[in-house]
C-alpha cells in the first residue's frame, strides 16, 4: 500500500477543511445522479424507439390488440412510447381534437419523469461555485489571521501559505463539481426535449392513423 498517497490526501482535506469534504460529498452524489439519469434516458429512449417502430404496421393495418399487447408489456419497464401509445389506441374513438390534448398530456407527463432529477444538477452547477468561494473567504480569513499573529516574529509567506492553500482548494473543488454538474443538465435537458418531440411525432401518427380509419 502506497501511504504517500494516503498521506497527500489527508493533508488535501486538512487545507481544504470542512467546506472541501462538503463539496467531495456533493461531487459523489452529482456522479451519482449523472450515472442514473444516463442509463435511464439511454434505456426508455431506446426501448421507445423499438416499440414506435414496432407499432407502425400494426396501427397501419388496424390490428390494435397487437399493439395493446406490446404497449403493456412495455409499461410494466416504464417505457414513455408505451404510455403515450396505449392511451391513444385505448381513446382511439375520441375527436381528432381531445386525442391530440390526450397525447400532449400524456408526453408532457413522461418527460417529466425522465427529467424529475435534473433540478439537483442544475442547483449543483449554481451552488457550488458558491461553496467553493465561501472556503475560499474562510482560508483568505485564516492567511490574514496567521499574519497578523505572526507579524512581530517577521515570519515570510510560509505563515500565509496553509490559508491561501485552503482558498485555493476551495475554489478548485467549487468548479470541478459545477463544470460536470452543468454540463449534463444541459444534455440530459436537450436529450429530453429532443425526445419529446420524437413522442409527439408518434402520436400525430398514430392520431392521424386512427383518424384516417374513422373516416371510412
Amino acid at each position: 500500500m502506497d501511504f504517500s498517497n494516503m498521506t497527500n490526501l489527508r493533508e488535501l482535506l486538512a487545507a481544504g477543511g470542512p467546506v472541501l469534504i462538503l463539496l467531495l460529498l456533493l461531487s459523489v452524489y452529482s456522479i451519482s445522479v449523472i450515472l442514473e439519469r444516463f442509463f435511464k434516458l439511454r434505456s426508455s429512449i431506446s426501448l421507445s424507439r423499438k416499440l414506435i417502430a414496432y407499432c407502425r404496421h400494426p396501427i397501419r393495418s388496424e390490428n390494435y390488440q397487437k399493439v395493446e399487447e406490446a404497449c403493456r408489456k412495455e409499461v410494466v419497464k416504464n417505457t414513455p412510447a408505451s404510455a403515450v401509445i396505449l392511451r391513444l389506441v385505448q381513446e382511439r374513438h375520441r375527436p381528432q381534437a381531445e386525442l391530440e390534448k390526450i397525447a400532449d398530456s400524456v408526453i408532457d407527463w413522461e418527460v417529466s419523469k425522465l427529467q424529475r432529477r435534473l433540478t439537483v444538477l442544475g442547483t449543483l452547477g449554481s451552488i457550488t461555485p458558491f461553496i467553493g468561494l465561501f472556503g475560499t473567504v474562510i482560508g483568505v480569513m485564516h492567511a490574514f489571521k496567521d499574519l497578523a499573529a505572526n507579524t512581530a516574529t517577521g515570519a515570510g509567506a510560509s505563515v500565509v501559505a496553509a490559508g491561501i492553500a485552503e482558498a485555493l482548494i476551495n475554489t478548485a473543488a467549487g468548479l470541478f463539481v459545477a463544470i460536470p454538474a452543468v454540463i449534463a443538465y444541459n444534455y440530459f435537458l436537450s436529450k429530453t426535449n429532443y425526445f419529446a418531440k420524437e413522442l409527439e411525432n408518434a402520436a400525430d401518427e398514430v392520431i392521424y392513423r386512427q383518424n384516417e380509419s374513422n373516416e371510412f
